[in-house]
C-alpha cells in the first residue's frame, strides 16, 4: 500500500487523531474520573445531534462506509447522527437547510456541486452551527465558512494514478466520468492527464443507469482500439468496465478509484490491476469527532487547513491484509 508522498503528512496527522481519540475513551482510572476529558464515550455534557448530508449515498457502498465511519465516533462522543443524501444539488442544499432548521449542533457535507451549497453554508454559519465539509470540493470549504475539510486532495490523488500508470507502461488512458458537473472527478481526470506521460480521453456516462454506462464504455473501446488502459472514479463504474472490456474484446488494463470488498476482490481476480482508497471510514470518524471536539473544546483538527485521509494506491499485494477489513465495511 504506497501513499502519496503529498499526502502522507496530514495523512498521518488524521490517523494519529483518530488513534489518540480512541486510547482517551477507552477506559481506565483517569477516564472514569474526568469522563468531560475522556475525548468521548462516557462524556457528561449535553447529548449533541450531528447531521450529515451528502450528494450521492443510496445503494453505493462508499457511502455506506462513510457512515460506518461515523457512526463509530457517534457513538463514542454520544452524539445523535442523522444522514440524508440527494444527487440534485438543489435538494441537497434543501436538507442541509431543513437541519439548520432543526437546530443540529453540527453539520458534515459534501461539495460535490460547490455553488449550490454556498448559500446554506452562509445560513448555517449565521447560525451558530459550525460545518465540516468531507471527500469533495475541498478547495471551497474555508470560502464557505467551514472548519475545515476532511478527505483526499483529488489533483493529488489523479497525479498519483497518472505516475502509476506510467509507471506501468501505459499508452492511451480513458478517464470515466459518471457525474457531469461533479468538481471532484473532473480534476481526478485532470490529475491523471497532468501527470501521465501517453494521451488521456475522457468519456462522459449515466453512472445511475449501468447497462447504459456499461455500453457506452464498450461502445468506445471498439472505436479506439490503442486504449490499453481504463480509469473509473468509483467501485460501481470500474465492474461496469471491467464487464464492457469483454464485451468489446478489449485487453486494457482496469484501475479504479476507492476501496471495497468487490473491488479488492477484483483485485484478487486479477480484473482490477490498482485502487486508490480516500479512507471514506476516517472521513466519517474524523468528521463528526472534529465537530464533538469543536464544541466541547473548541479543537479544530488540521488547524483549518485540509486533513488529508488519501491517497493510497492499493494492488493485488495489499489484498491479504485488506479482505476482512473490507468484508467488515470499514475499508
Amino acid at each position: 500500500m504506497r501513499t502519496s508522498r503529498s499526502a502522507t503528512g496530514v495523512a498521518a496527522f488524521a490517523a494519529a487523531a483518530v488513534l489518540l481519540a480512541g486510547c482517551s475513551s477507552s477506559g481506565g482510572k483517569d477516564s472514569e474520573e474526568k469522563p468531560e476529558e475522556a475525548g468521548g464515550g462516557k462524556v457528561s455534557g449535553p447529548r449533541l445531534t450531528i447531521a450529515m448530508v451528502t450528494h450521492s449515498g443510496k445503494g453505493d457502498a462508499f457511502w455506506d462506509i462513510v457512515q460506518k465511519g461515523a457512526k463509530a465516533a457517534a457513538a463514542k462522543d454520544n452524539v445523535e447522527f442523522l444522514y440524508a443524501s440527494d444527487d440534485q444539488a438543489k435538494e441537497q442544499a434543501a436538507l442541509v437547510q431543513s437541519y439548520i432548521d432543526k437546530k443540529v449542533d453540527g453539520i458534515v457535507v459534501t461539495l460535490a456541486k460547490p455553488e449550490a451549497m454556498k448559500d446554506v453554508l452562509g445560513k448555517a454559519k449565521t447560525a451558530g452551527i459550525p460545518v465540516i465539509t468531507i471527500n469533495s470540493g475541498g478547495q471551497f470549504a474555508k470560502e464557505y465558512g467551514a472548519l475545515n475539510h476532511v478527505g483526499q486532495d483529488e489533483s493529488v490523488a489523479g497525479e498519483a494514478v497518472g505516475a502509476e500508470l506510467e509507471q506501468r507502461g501505459r499508452k492511451k488512458a480513458l478517464c470515466v466520468i459518471h457525474e457531469q458537473g461533479n468538481v471532484s472527478l473532473e480534476e481526478r481526470c485532470a490529475g491523471v492527464k497532468k501527470a501521465f506521460g501517453g494521451d488521456t480521453e475522457n468519456i462522459n456516462v449515466p453512472g445511475t443507469d449501468m447497462p447504459q454506462t456499461q455500453s457506452q464504455i464498450a461502445a468506445k473501446l471498439q472505436a479506439t482500439e490503442d486504449i490499453d488502459t481504463i480509469v473509473t472514479l468509483n467501485a460501481g463504474i470500474a465492474e461496469a468496465a471491467i464487464k464492457a472490456k469483454g464485451d468489446a474484446g478489449s485487453e486494457a488494463e482496469v484501475s479504479t478509484f476507492d476501496l471495497n470488498e468487490a473491488v479488492t476482490e477484483q483485485m484478487k481476480a486479477k480484473e482490477i490491476v490498482f485502487a486508490v482508497d480516500q479512507q471514506p471510514y476516517l472521513q466519517g470518524y474524523l468528521a463528526v469527532d472534529g465537530l464533538w471536539l469543536y464544541r466541547n473544546n473548541l479543537n479544530v483538527i488540521g488547524g483549518g487547513q485540509q486533513v488529508l485521509t488519501g491517497p493510497a494506491i492499493v494492488t493485488e499485494k495489499d489484498v491479504a491484509q485488506l479482505e476482512k477489513l473490507t468484508k467488515n465495511g470499514t475499508r
